[in-house]
């Protein structure tokens, strides 16, 4: 921008001042421009002018926002508009039952829901938390919902206990809708909450395991009026539900997604990986992350495409269905794509029709051989938060890259990288008390402006009040402003592309889900009498993500692993359940633990190990070479039984023990483990 102002400047003098003609003007003009780094600009326009014409589609989004916030419409109006564009096709397929919805029944559905709750006299604000695994009624109960304005609490059925309480009690939800398969997890906590709280149970249906007062849904659905009840008044910026994700000081925080963001997260994929309502969107991932229900499910509400719902995400499977059903789009997370390439080949991963993968976390390493295996087209790699206004796309297939910035127009989506402090992550600020950008090729973390009046731009937080405050920082761009904080560092090229490195703060990320390292060492502490614990992320060669890592203070060596794991189980969903356990004589807290600072006496350390497979149990031996010990850590060793199995979700969990010489409790132990499961 300088630049142009300079040459402006230069034009004035020459041409009005000194009186020189054109085309003495002009060349000298254009020597200057050149001098001054000018034609690096002009090889990353000509590099990338056709990238950022194609992003146009921002201004498209944009313009339907306004149109929406105008009219006050909300995603179950834009749903209307939807049932009469396609009635009769095909919204919802649950690969679980092979039932298929057309958008008619979906909508019939959801009124049903509508209809019984306002029977029950919930009204709009009312709060109802969603706990159930993936089916199609997952999609018209939320919708139901939100046609009278009630909003869901979107759960992870993952969760337990403490984490499970406070998530139903942070939304104060007035009553809880959770599926039959998750019954027991249910009556854990059903003394803990209030007495006013409704349970409905949907699915199959025993009067003797569910806690006392649940009704069973199905019959009350069926009596219910089919017709659409009247609306609230609602607009564009009201709440449509909740989303959780992990806190970085304890439990999952709520975070709050209006009806704007559920249209501009759905929308800025759709146009901008230019998909059509004639695609058969294939969605193996949470409904209740904003990457299932939004991205995914968003594309039948909003657009009319076909979506293929299944219970939980399945390797051997992956092909078949995708054969079975057409689809043209699936759905992934990086973690995913490994275990695909890990499969063995078979006919169906080339007999299929998808034209595009669509999501985020894939590895530049495995990029290109995950396209030419599979025969994929284009990765429609996405970089996004259910919470964050700094999203980014890769629009133009670029491996590696999460998405991009454009650097002949930066202005128009105010998106930065921010130089951290190494050790602390905090902020870097110059002399004016503004935020220092990165330079291309350098780290930092991604930060967007915040502009409330901007449905582009806005950020609406979380229920907590204090959370919402902690992921914005002042005079980040210009002195005054507000940015949100998305907490990631990228790393961006000269031509704008954007490029993710890691996670910052008290986080990290496994089997596709967020830890917070707060909540895993508070449950942990507590399982173990208030030990002493830190928990933190290490890198595992082989794995996506980072592997959750607990040093435990346990100078009497007195832990009962056995029950340990036992309690852990109940505790912890799966994906945050440290894969790796340090007993050690005492625990620093006051220092970062991080692998160099992690000193155990020579050869000290051993694993404890053992396979832990959630689908069937099998007598066959696992043929994948064991990975060896996770960076930095070079005085494990590792146990040659470890290894990652391809085709299960969740993978591995071992135990590992500082056993200084005791070999044979060591031996004991093991074989106690394996039998254990």
């Amino acid at each position: 921008m300088m630049r142009l102002a300079c040459c402006t400047a230069l034009l004035f003098v020459l041409r009005l001042l000194v009186g020189l003609p054109w085309y003495q003007v002009l060349p000298a003009i254009l020597i200057f421009y050149l001098g001054s780094g000018g034609w690096s600009f002009l090889q990353i326009f000509a590099r990338t002018v056709g990238r950022d014409f194609a992003a146009g589609v921002l201004l498209r989004v944009k313009m339907n926002v306004r149109r929406h916030l105008s009219e006050k419409n909300t995603v179950p109006k834009i749903f209307a508009e939807t049932v009469k564009r396609h009635g009769d096709k095909t919204a919802l397929i649950f690969e679980g039952t092979g039932e298929r919805w057309t958008f008619r029944q979906l909508d019939e559905y959801s009124n049903r829901v509508a209809n019984l709750l306002l029977e029950r006299g919930f009204k709009d604000g009312d709060v109802v938390a969603l706990f159930m695994e993936n089916r199609s009624q997952y999609v018209g109960l939320w919708l139901g919902m939100a046609k009278i304005g009630v909003e869901a609490a979107l759960i992870n059925f993952n969760l337990r206990l403490e984490a499970l309480v406070h998530c139903v009690t942070i939304s104060n939800a007035k009553a809880v809708v959770f599926g039959s398969e998750l019954t027991d997890a249910v009556c854990e906590i059903h003394s803990s909450m209030g007495k006013a709280v409704q349970m409905f149970c949907c699915g199959d249906w025993d009067p003797q395991r569910v806690p006392r007062g649940t009704e069973c849904l199905e019959p009350l659905l069926d009596a219910a009026p089919s017709h659409l009840p009247k609306r609230p008044q609602r607009c564009f910026t009201d709440r449509l539900f909740y989303i959780y994700t992990s806190g970085t000081t304890g439990m999952p925080k709520a975070a709050i997604v209006v009806h704007s963001r559920y249209y501009r997260m759905a929308a800025l994929v759709y146009y901008g990986f230019r998909m059509t309502s004639d695609d058969v969107l294939y969605d193996c991932l949470p409904l209740y992350h904003s990457a299932g229900n939004i991205v995914g499910v968003g594309q039948c509400i909003l657009h009319g495409m076909t979506v293929v719902i299944r219970k939980k995400f399945s390797a051997s499977r992956f092909w078949d269905d995708c054969v079975k059903y057409n689809c043209t789009i699936v759905q992934y997370i990086g973690e995913i794509c490994r275990y695909l390439l890990n499969q063995p080949i078979r006919d169906t991963e080339k007999q299929h029709r998808v034209r595009m993968a669509l999501g985020n976390g894939l590895r530049q390493s495995i990029w290109e051989e995950f396209m030419n295996r599979f025969n994929i087209p284009q990765i429609a790699e996405f970089y996004g938060a259910t919470e964050c206004n700094c999203s980014l796309g890769n629009f133009d297939n670029k491996v590696g890259a999460c998405g991009f910035n454009s650097q002949i127009l930066p202005f128009i989506y105010p998106i930065r990288l921010v130089r951290v402090d190494e050790e602390t992550m905090e902020l870097i600020r110059g002399p004016d008390g503004v935020c220092i950008p990165c330079k291309p090729g350098e780290p930092g973390q991604l930060v967007g402006r915040i502009i409330q009046n901007d449905p582009l731009r806005r950020f609406d937080g979380y229920v907590n009040q204090s959370a919402t405050s902690k992921k914005i920082a002042n005079s980040v761009f210009k002195k005054g402003d507000s940015a949100y904080l998305s907490g990631d560092v990228l790393i961006m090229d000269e031509n704008g592309h954007m490029y993710f490195k890691d996670r910052t703060g008290d986080t990290f990320r496994w089997k596709g889900e967020n830890v917070s390292t707060t909540e895993v060492e508070g449950t942990l502490s507590r399982l173990l009498d208030m030990k002493d614990v830190v928990v933190y992320g290490v890198e595992v060669p082989g794995a996506e993500g980072k592997a959750g890592m607990a040093a435990i203070a346990d100078p009497s060596h007195s832990t009962d692993l056995e029950k340990f794991v036992k309690d852990m189980d109940k505790a912890l969903p799966p994906y945050a359940r440290p894969v790796f356990l340090r007993f050690l004589p005492e625990v620093n807290k006051t220092a970062p633990l991080i692998h160099p600072s992690c000193n155990l006496p020579g050869n000290s350390s051993r694993y404890l190990s053992k396979h832990r497979e959630r689908h069937k149990p099998s007598n066959q031996p696992h043929n994948s070479p064991p990975p060896p010990p996770p960076t930095g850590l070079s005085n494990y060793h590792a146990c040659p039984s470890w290894s990652i199995e391809p085709d299960v979700f969740f993978g591995t969990q071992l135990a590992m023990r500082d056993a200084e010489n005791k070999t044979g409790c060591l031996a004991s132990r093991m074989q106690k483990l394996e039998n254990y499961r």
